[in-house]
This record gives C-alpha cells, sequence and structure tokens, in this order.
C-alpha cells in the first residue's frame, strides 16, 4: 500500500520571483529574490540568503564538480516578508478582487495590488 503525501491547499502570503525581507534569524533585515517555495515544509529558498557550504564529491561524468561550495539553504516562510513595491518596505499581504472579479494579493500598507512574481 502506497502513501501520498499531498501538497497543502491553502495560498502563501509569498511567491517564487517576490522580493522579500527576512524578519528573524541570522539573516534579519536582509532581503532578497525567492527562487523555490516548499509547500510540504513550509520553507522558501532566497537568492543569496542563509548560505551553507555543502562537502561535493566529484563524479565521474564531471570530476572537477568536487569541493565545497556555498548553497541557499531553506527559511521558514512566517519569518519572510514581502517587499512593498511602491515604497520598498516591508508589508502584510491581503487578498481582494480587482476589476476583473479575480483575487489578486496587495500590500496592506499602501493598498496597491502586487504583481505575481515581481513585489
Amino acid at each position: 500500500m502506497a502513501i501520498t503525501i499531498e501538497a497543502p491547499t491553502h495560498k502563501f502570503h509569498i511567491k517564487r520571483g517576490d522580493t522579500v525581507k527576512v524578519i528573524s534569524g541570522d539573516a534579519k533585515g536582509k532581503t532578497g529574490l525567492v527562487l523555490r517555495i516548499d509547500r510540504l515544509k513550509y520553507r522558501a529558498i532566497v537568492e543569496g540568503l542563509n548560505l551553507v557550504k555543502k562537502h561535493r564529491k566529484p563524479t565521474a561524468q564531471d570530476p572537477q564538480s568536487g569541493g565545497i561550495i556555498e548553497m541557499e539553504a531553506p527559511i521558514h516562510i512566517s519569518n519572510l516578508m514581502v517587499v512593498d513595491p511602491a515604497n520598498g518596505k516591508p508589508t502584510r499581504v491581503g487578498r481582494k478582487e480587482n476589476a476583473t472579479g479575480k483575487l489578486q494579493r496587495f500590500s496592506k500598507k499602501t493598498g496597491q495590488f502586487i504583481k505575481d512574481g515581481n513585489a
């Protein structure tokens, strides 16, 4: 019997491509671009933040790939806030209908809509 794990159906306040600011942790106060979101673990990978060193072994196909590399580690979504496109400050995100009747994210600080993938 196979067990399947379904991804959560609720929506997060951040999306891939958003500019976010870290509000707690070692990277507090830094901003970066969201590269990927893990919906099962509630974590996001932000470009250039939460860097860790990984020891990689060279492979037969690519013998030059070995060594110590730096890569981004996931950050919990609760520690991230979307940066408002209007003023560049972190803001809470809400959802309301736009002119076409579709739900769209908006900045609670300025009230302006946030374009998908570009906060």
